[in-house]
């Protein structure tokens, strides 16, 4: 244990803060013994006051913990009560603020009885809501109960409005406009018509109706809350009509003119083939089972039931909040040691693509809005393969806020709990500021997502990670996302109105591990890690140098020698499958961009036809591939190298070893020139599949033991 004297210093500075020790040291306690004891015959040695016998028998008194301190909360209950069982909370709000009165000293715990919780407005938690000085605050479910935390409100009184037709309707808060309801927990559409995309010509300013079975339009009332939705190779685009003149369908902007630049735009999308377009909103379009419209200045909703359903007893709920919690600090004082375990999150709708915005979809849950400078003159002749005035503006995506949003936060805990009927992103950890209502992002660290239930939701099922340069290269550590941990959550039925957000996306993370989780019935991608397509790497990438895109010419867009904050990523015991129901892009499991450390192995991914398995796009580099099982694909691995850009390197430096395929074959450059290897994968034949294929099949996704509990 050290020197003698280091020993003594010990034992002195426990002996005297003992109770009832002498503060005042003798002239012999001032002394320094570092000298060897008296030479005495061994009887007569007396016990070495000292000694590494008496250090051993010396108990060092430990401060109790106190217990944790139960509040309970009911719907049925009162916030005059005192929050224990017999007289407990009624409001989540009144119970945060007993937290903030309690959680200096002790771990609190909030237990919520079974029912649903209406909140009049989000819930914030600010440092003063977490743990403080080492100890829990959690908010968790009572035994056997299901509580939901709700947005939203039950609509009533539904009376046949159009006997013809099979219309209902209800009385709702004259201006209330939802993008979302749900019958019967399950998400209804919002009236919507699909219309050839030959029928119109596109302008910045709008649409030309060049099909005069579609003139008609002109004569529709409540114009400006017409939307237009265009789907493509990647995107799924939104913008508002202003007004309807003639054959003129003239938009709203800046979204539209955002939704008309870039790639895969509304007027030029990447697959003709593909792309659909859609008139969403109005009542003359209420023709389909399970659709609605919303008359805000009537306070009316209006609804055609589907099959079996009846409105008499049916729960209808119209979501109030476009969010439900926001959990954030500073990067100097974080939200620390906060948990939510059996919690339900319910019924948002986020708005803002319902004004002049739109929604202008870049992927996965980014989008272009403002005014951009020097827009060009022709931007759909100049501007639907990239252009400059786009690339100035690539770092200023902005990203959808989630329906529960976390920054600035550390140790953060959600488990055994449910995110659905939520119409946006349900779960947002470390985005961009604007994605915050806090006005704070990233800073993410030590979040666990574990055994939840993603469900029947608008957006994707969570979100990692801003996409601006704070994000990729943050200027103070406390801003980084790191420890990041999503495992054993089942996600199903995800992205049903922005179709082209993938289930999981992790844009720019340290240690990201996503692990045994089961994916399924997505448009779009189950899980995506990564983001830049490679700009924002050591070096900047060669493809974004070229004189059309002219990405590094614009102001602010630079060239880093460091790397980004990407790193040690791991895909592990996945079980992704009916995926990519919509879009032809993109993979099963997709990544971008250089990533150290980064694997990929273990996974199970299966059923997606036409479709690619594994897919390493722009940038990836230095990831090991091993061990996955692909079936029922078109593809079962893309590398995405940019061949029209070699001999400049960009995708390179990748291993992919001992994976098993079906009905699937390889695709990209895969050289040594690239450095990009395929060692030892097997293509099965049949169904004799091998031992080691079958056992990552049987290992894959939820682990029995960790299942969620819904």
């Amino acid at each position: 244990m050290g020197s003698y004297a280091a020993r003594l210093g010990l034992l002195a500075l426990l002996l005297t803060s003992a109770p009832g020790w002498s503060q005042t040291p003798s002239t012999a306690d001032r002394a320094t013994p570092d000298l060897p004891a008296p030479d005495l015959p061994p009887a007569h040695q007396p016990e070495r006051l000292y000694g590494e016998k008496l250090l051993a028998t010396i108990k060092i008194p430990q401060r109790p913990t106190p217990p944790p301190v139960i509040l309970s909360v009911s719907p049925t209950g009162s916030d005059t009560g005192d929050g224990s069982p017999a007289h407990p909370f009624a409001t989540l709000a009144r119970a945060q603020a007993a937290v903030r009165d309690l959680n200096r000293d002790r771990d609190v715990i909030v237990r919520l009885a079974d029912g649903v919780y209406r909140l009049a407005e989000p819930l914030r938690f600010s440092a003063s809501d977490g743990g403080q000085a080492g100890h829990l605050v959690r908010w968790e479910a009572a035994d056997g109960a299901k509580p939901v935390i709700s947005g939203g409100d039950r609509v009533t009184g539904w009376r046949l409005a159009d006997p013809a037709k099979g219309i209902w309707a209800a009385d709702i808060p004259r201006g209330v406009d939802p993008r979302q309801i749900w019958v019967n927990d399950r998400l209804a559409r919002r009236a919507t018509l699909e219309v050839g995309r030959q029928a119109f010509r596109f302008h910045d300013w709008g649409m030309e109706i060049i099909d005069p079975a579609w003139r008609g339009l002109a004569d529709v009332p409540d114009q400006k809350r017409i939307e237009v939705e265009g789907t493509g190779w990647f995107t799924d685009r939104h913008a508002m009509v202003e007004r309807i003149e003639g054959d003129r369908i003239v938009m709203q902007q800046p979204g539209w003119r955002n939704n008309i630049i870039g790639y895969d735009t509304i007027a030029r999308p990447v697959s003709e083939a593909s792309a659909r377009l859609f008139l969403v909103n109005a009542l003359a379009f209420l023709r389909e089972p399970g659709q609605w419209y919303a008359d805000p200045a009537a306070g009316r909703l209006y609804y055609k039931p589907r099959a079996g359903e009846d409105l008499g007893t049916a729960t209808v709920v119209l979501p109030r909040l476009s969010m439900l919690v926001s959990i954030a600090g500073t990067y100097d004082t974080p939200v620390k040691d906060l948990q939510f375990k059996g919690v339900s999150f319910q019924h948002t709708s986020w708005l803002e693509p319902s004004g002049p915005q739109g929604y202008a979809s870049q992927q996965s849950g980014a989008f272009l809005a403002g005014q951009l400078p020097d827009y060009p003159q022709e931007p759909i002749q100049d501007c639907s393969w990239g252009c400059w005035a786009f690339e100035a503006a690539r770092n200023h995506w902005r990203q959808q806020p989630a329906a529960i949003q976390v920054a600035a936060a550390t140790r953060i805990l959600f488990e055994g709990g449910e995110f659905a009927h939520l119409g946006q992103v349900a779960l947002g950890i470390g985005n961009n500021a604007d994605a915050n209502d806090s006005g704070i992002g990233l800073g993410a660290i030590a979040v666990e997502v574990s055994r939840n239930l993603f469900t029947d939701l608008s957006g994707g099922a969570i979100m990692v990670g801003g996409v601006t340069p704070d994000a990729h290269h943050p200027p103070r550590p406390e801003m980084g996302v790191r420890d990041i941990l999503i495992r054993n959550n089942r996600i199903r039925t995800v992205s049903q109105d922005y179709r082209e957000q993938a289930a999981i996306l992790v844009t720019y993370a340290t240690a990201p591990v996503i692990l045994h989780n089961d994916v399924s019935d997505t448009p779009y991608d189950g899980i995506d890690v990564g983001w830049g397509w490679g700009v924002n790497d050591p070096g900047g990438s060669s493809a974004y140098r070229t004189r059309e895109r002219g990405y590094y010419d614009q102001p602010g867009n630079l060239v880093y020698d460091t790397p980004t904050i990407l790193r040690d990523a791991v895909i592990f015991g996945n079980r992704v499958h009916s995926v990519k129901q919509w879009y032809g892009d993109g993979g099963a499991i997709y990544h971008l961009s250089a990533d150290p450390g980064g694997l990929i192995a273990e996974n199970y991914i299966y059923d997606v036809p036409g479709g690619i398995g594994l897919y390493l796009d722009e940038g990836s580099r230095y990831l090991t591939v091993r061990n996955n099982v692909v079936d029922k694909v078109d593809v079962w691995l893309n590398v995405n190298t940019l061949d029209f850009n070699l001999p400049r390197r960009t995708a390179m430096d990748d291993l992919a070893a001992g994976n098993w395929f079906r009905d699937g074959r390889a695709r990209g450059t895969l050289t040594d020139y690239l450095n990009n290897r395929l060692v030892d994968n097997v293509e099965v034949k049949g169904d004799a599949w091998p031992a080691g294929a079958r056992a990552v099949m049987e290992r894959s996704g939820i682990q029995q033991d960790d299942a969620p509990r819904r």
